[in-house]
């Protein structure tokens, strides 16, 4: 029942796993993960506060990367009269036959920037999001180059800005209502109705909160519910077929309570509260969150390639 619901079977998931998984695992390594977040928690970034020179870099370094992977990434600026000016980078990978279907796949690349003479670097808040999307671009873009089907177009989106009130993705939010919002791949305005998932990336590196005790290979995925019911088994049929076994939870270690605050905590909220179906990717709040000791050396890397690897497999199923 599980096979035929996911529409494929056994015969197509094989067929992903040793095409679409090798192509991943070629692109793809921990040390990639680990040089993205290093590059980002740079003392030339300062903590990446929305508005400040250590935020440009940060985005300087995205743009370049996104177009060595062979997209045409494009900056969505927006200035708030309460807080500094923002900008969004966005890097579309068109579908390969035609739609007119948008799944959003966002991360948030700034952070508290530089309080009283201290760097607050960011690792895992949220420059291990950013690096797990910038892996996820880079083997999109190359499975778009080499011919292979994806059915949806996708929307990689940076947001900036988290740490200044949601501006960032307030800001895609307002633009996608006004139809400001284009797909410059094809020219498309990218309206509401056209969204049909979004997906954020937050806070995904340290092993430190744990589902079960002693176990790191794990993986919180709020928001299944909101997707279509023939859609929920997706992802736990992806971690087995794919080798991830990780612990995957759907709520915040089993609280309905915190399941639904932390579901609108970061850049998904205003998806969230406009009925878009949304999921975010977590690895949960640690005690190194919003510190000065949220550093490149207290991430997983080995754990968190295979968090990337799962949403790499769901992500390429939801198309």
């Amino acid at each position: 029942m599980l096979l035929l619901g996911l529409g494929c079977g056994y015969a197509s998931a094989q067929t992903v796993r040793t095409a679409t998984e090798a192509a991943a695992q070629n692109l793809v390594r921990g040390k990639f993960l680990e040089d993205k977040v290093g590059r980002l928690c740079d003392t030339l970034c300062a903590g990446r506060a929305a508005g400040t020179r250590g935020s440009s870099e940060a985005a300087y370094f995205l743009i370049d990367q996104l177009r060595g992977y062979g997209l045409d990434p494009y900056v969505l600026s927006s200035k708030d009269v309460k807080g500094p000016a923002v900008h969004n980078i966005i890097a579309p990978v068109p579908a390969s036959t035609a739609s007119d279907k948008y799944i959003i796949v966002g991360a948030h690349y700034d952070n508290l920037g530089k309080i009283g003479g201290n760097i607050y670097p960011g690792a895992d808040s949220n420059a291990s999001g950013v690096a797990v999307s910038l892996a996820l671009a880079k083997m999109f873009a190359y499975l778009s180059g080499e011919g292979r089907t994806i059915k949806s177009n996708i929307l990689f989106v940076f947001f900036d800005g988290k740490e200044a009130n949601l501006s960032g993705s307030g800001a895609l939010w307002n633009a996608i209502c006004s139809g400001r919002l284009q797909d410059r791949a094809s020219g498309r305005i990218v309206t509401r109705d056209r969204v049909a998932l979004m997906i954020n990336i937050e806070q995904i590196g340290c092993t430190l909160s744990p589902v079960n005790e002693g176990r790191p290979n794990y993986l919180l995925m709020l928001g299944n519910k909101s997707i279509p019911s023939d859609r929920q088994d997706v992802a736990s049929y992806v971690n087995r077929f794919s080798d991830t076994r990780l612990d995957l939870e759907y709520s915040y270690y089993g609280s309905k309570k915190f399941t639904q605050v932390f579901y609108r905590l970061s850049d998904q909220r205003a998806f969230v509260d406009n009925r878009i179906p949304t999921v975010l990717f977590t690895s949960g709040i640690t005690m190194n969150t919003n510190k000065t000791w949220d550093t490149p050396d207290t991430i997983d890397y080995d754990v968190l390639l295979k968090r990337t690897f799962l949403i790499y497999h769901w992500l390429y199923r939801m198309l």
